[in-house]
């Protein structure tokens, strides 16, 4: 294990490395749980998300650990579950449908991730929009997470207003919420899941939350009968490049991150083993969508496993291990998951969280702070981060084009401008 690993080349030993998977899979075991609370929206079948959850995790973090050897740590991504949802409410298409969407841009993101057009793309794409996704989506899934706990709710005269506070979902969801930010700023491991704990802990005592047992046998993963001829039938393109789009941005800028962290970036920039490391993402997003899952992602949170000293792929190996063994316990988590008290604030935090990027953005710079702003703007309203990503797509080139920029933008961003005219222009439900 120590040679196949190589861990004193990394220097780090068995029972840092241990410690280290087990601090990255508390830190990020709240998906097990909101991922299944997020896509049963769409009616999916709630153990059949949990299953696919994990499964997704599983498969792509052991590829990360025994092709990359990194250790940072793959599961369905946030964001992209409650992108999941909006589509097929607005797409008037069956979950089926969507999670062939998924595969679709699965299968993409394999291709990508073996030709040098993954560098082209993430190359011609400026921050301002990169960073603008990436905000747009923290504000659309702390939106969801105030929705879906009722701290707000839907208004004639002004869309949305503040819900009622005193009402015990609401005052347990608060509660949750102060306790978990006050967990986040001391820093303390786990934070996100300790808060879900113990907000349960009170939903249980106050009856809010009624538990009927702690450990069964895993449910039985089923194959999707994934309708991906529909994809194509119903134009769902801008759909499929949103999902493809965001995971590689995410993914990239996870490892990236991350990698920077354990001191993997090596002078030129470059990351060892990067093919590897985004095929372990793209497999999970593929065979996640075959199980009944939305897109999947690396992972932030890898990083309080680097900051504990992991720095091979035991530590994944471990998080992997951790992932199976979660699987037993699908009674709690479908009791956990029926109280939104529970899952709301950590919606409302990692949207938090995602807004880090703004603080990159050139705002000093209309030209490259409008397409952010409107991203930023469109995706929570519109409940579509394809309507953000079009519009940002299609106003920074033209921006740039009347203030004599033009030669700056690279041409796949026009590409993508036209085709974003005209599918809004004649396909705007699409």
């Amino acid at each position: 294990m120590k040679r196949f690993f190589k861990l004193d080349q990394n220097q780090t030993n068995v029972k840092t490395e241990i410690l280290a998977g087990i601090t990255t899979f508390l830190t990020m075991a709240y998906i097990i749980v909101v991922n299944p609370v997020i896509l049963s929206g769409a009616d999916v079948p709630f153990q059949q998300v949990f299953m696919a959850t994990i499964l997704a995790a599983v498969i792509g973090t052991l590829i990360m650990s025994f092709a990359a050897n990194y250790p940072i740590a793959i599961a369905p991504g946030m964001g992209l579950n409650a992108y999941f949802v909006t589509e097929v409410v607005q797409q008037d298409v069956s979950y089926s449908v969507m999670f062939g969407a998924v595969f679709v841009s699965g299968i993409l993101f394999v291709i990508l991730s073996m030709t040098s057009l993954r560098k082209t793309l993430i190359k011609a794409i400026p921050p301002s929009l990169k960073y603008g996704i990436t905000s747009g989506i923290g504000l659309f899934i702390a939106f969801l997470g105030l929705r879906m706990s009722g701290i707000i709710e839907p208004s004639e005269s002004t869309l949305v207003t503040l819900g009622d506070l005193t009402a015990p979902g609401q005052l347990l969801t608060v509660f949750g919420l102060i306790v978990t930010l006050i967990l986040i700023a001391r820093n303390v491991t786990g934070g996100l899941f300790i808060g879900m704990f113990l907000t349960g802990l009170v939903g249980f005592f106050t009856g809010q939350l009624e538990i009927n047992g702690f450990v069964d046998a895993p449910p039985a993963p089923v194959f999707w009968d994934m309708d991906i001829g529909a994809v194509f039938s119903n134009g769902l393109y801008t759909v499929v490049f949103a999902f493809l789009l965001v995971t590689i941005f995410d993914t990239t800028g996870t490892m990236v991150g991350v990698a920077e962290q354990a001191g993997f970036i090596k002078p030129d920039g470059s990351l060892p083993r990067a093919r590897a490391a985004l095929m372990a993402d793209a497999s999970a997003t593929t065979v996640g969508a075959m199980f009944g899952t939305s897109p999947s992602s690396a992972y932030v949170e890898s990083s309080s496993g680097v900051a504990a000293g992991g720095r091979t792929g035991l530590t994944t190996l471990v998080v992997a291990a951790l992932f199976l063994l979660s699987m037993f316990f699908s009674p709690i988590v479908g009791a956990v998951s029926g109280l939104p008290a529970i899952t709301a604030p950590v919606l409302i935090i990692v949207g938090c969280f995602m807004m880090e990027g703004l603080a990159k953005v050139n705002w000093g710079s209309f030209d490259d702070a409008f397409p952010a702003f409107i991203i930023i703007l469109s995706m929570p309203l519109t409940s579509s981060i394809a309507t953000g990503i079009s519009f940002g797509f299609i106003t920074y080139p033209i921006l740039k084009l009347v203030v004599g920029k033009g030669k700056e933008v690279h041409w796949i961003l026009y590409m993508f401008a036209i085709i974003f005219i005209l599918q809004l222009a004649f396909f705007p439900g699409h």
